[in-house]
């Protein structure tokens, strides 16, 4: 353990040693000792830090829409849309993945081997893909590498925030994951920019050292201040929490939302491109980074609504008015619709990347285990990550192009998770009607 890690340890109060206690109804969020800091230079540069992590994390896989626009213009042209998807798939699949053995990491105490492991990778992954010429080179660099890569930084990213913030947790989870936004509005509009001027090879070494450099950043500020001690590497998994009914239908739906939600970033512009946007292919070729515009305001303001009604009523409404607006995608068929479409799904979607981690923490007793927990739950929804937008493609070549299979079978993905959500606040409250979850 660092001397860095070693004095916080020693100065600050223990999570686990509260691990356990009984709490009061009116104090959900309670689940750390009193002296946590709910704010302060050191706590906000957590989430700063954190901020960073899922500007490169979710913000890399939120710009993936980009690359599947150009994978199948220029790059890899003789490629299906299916195949195409299945590298964002793959890399967002290792992302969430990964999180089986960084959650442990964490929670032993390795949040920096985590940070520099992730650093690299993300670093060398992309200048990997500055040079690939083929479909198995853009695989293996965009998809595994810097998919491995994110994986080794989201944990951290989500577990750190509950051992700083109680009151303001929500506020400051959404804070966090309004980075992965920030990151796909930046990434997608450094890419096709400079894709169209440079070149594709520059524009991505570009990305990659803009990565590197606000990556260092995270890596100065980021500290765990719970107790616990690096070592050995805890069990993978927590088995006592497949006996919390709360935990299994949260990571229930937290797998249906995998499923539907990745569906209209990769297929937005494609679609936009055949369907109403023919004539104005420039301005479709922005829809992404418009799409994760809408999405900053849509990981803010549910996070102060949790604060009201809390975590798992909000992200149920977030879920269910993201339905919404994938069935009416069907209906788009207007440049203007295409905008708005992409407005409304960023804003009302945001809430399902803001809240899952603050529900989560809602519902679990002993928060020493967030990171293991996390984990788990990701390696669930790693596999929704990689089933959904290949099924998808395969769904669009099976209907000779046609997206209305594809707008179906995304809208009715969320809204299964939005109907588990309604059972997982069933399980929290009971059947009362007007009760904070």
């Amino acid at each position: 353990m660092s001397t860095t890690q070693s004095a916080e340890h020693s100065t600050s109060p223990t999570v686990e040693s509260q691990a356990g206690q009984p709490h009061h109804d009116d104090e959900k969020n309670s689940r750390l000792d009193s002296g946590m800091p709910d704010g302060g230079l050191t706590a906000w540069l957590q989430v700063a830090g954190c901020f960073i992590l899922f500007f490169n994390t979710w913000g890399m896989a939120n710009t993936f829409g980009v690359f599947q626009t150009y994978y199948s213009r220029e790059l890899l042209a003789d490629m299906s849309p299916s195949a195409i998807s299945w590298i964002g798939s793959i890399q967002g699949f290792f992302l969430l993945v990964v999180g089986v053995v960084t959650g442990p990491l964490y929670d032993a105490g390795h949040l920096r081997l985590l940070l520099i492991s992730g650093t690299a990778l993300v670093f060398l992954g992309l200048m990997m893909l500055s040079l690939c010429t083929t479909y198995w080179q853009v695989l293996l660099s965009q998809g595994v590498c810097v998919g491995i890569g994110t994986g080794f930084l989201y944990i951290p990213a989500l577990a750190l925030i509950p051992q700083y913030f109680e009151k303001h947790r929500a506020i400051a989870t959404g804070v966090v994951t309004s980075g992965s936004s920030l990151g796909g509005v930046i990434y997608s509009l450094v890419f096709q920019r400079l894709v169209m001027m440079l070149g594709f090879a520059w524009a991505v070494r570009i990305i990659a050292f803009i990565a590197l450099a606000v990556l260092l950043f995270s890596l100065a500020v980021l500290r765990r201040r719970t107790a616990g001690i690096a070592g050995p590497v805890r069990t993978l998994l927590d088995r006592s929490a497949f006996h919390e009914r709360p935990y299994v239908l949260y990571c229930l739906a937290m797998w249906l939302s995998y499923v539907g939600f990745w569906v209209p970033v990769f297929y937005l512009q494609p679609y936009a491109l055949t369907h109403g946007m023919q004539r104005a292919d420039n301005l479709a070729l922005y829809l992404n980074a418009i799409y994760n515009s809408g999405s900053v305001p849509g990981r803010l303001l549910p996070s102060l609504l949790a604060r009201k009604i809390g975590p798992v009523q909000t992200l149920f409404l977030s879920c269910a008015l993201t339905g919404v607006a994938v069935f009416s995608w069907i209906g788009t068929t207007t440049a203007w619709g295409n905008i708005t479409f992409a407005v409304a799904m960023g804003f009302f979607s945001g809430g399902m990347v803001a809240l899952p981690a603050v529900t989560l923490a809602s519902i679990t007793r002993d928060l020493s285990r967030i990171g293991t927990r996390l984990g788990m739950s990701s390696l669930l929804n790693a596999f929704g990550s990689l089933i959904g937008p290949p099924a998808a493609g395969a769904i669009l070549d099976r209907a000779g192009g046609d997206y209305i299979p594809v707008q179906v079978f995304a809208g009715v993905a969320v809204i299964a998770c939005s109907v588990v959500l309604v059972a997982l606040r069933v399980s929290v409250t009971g059947r009362k009607w007007i009760a904070a979850a």
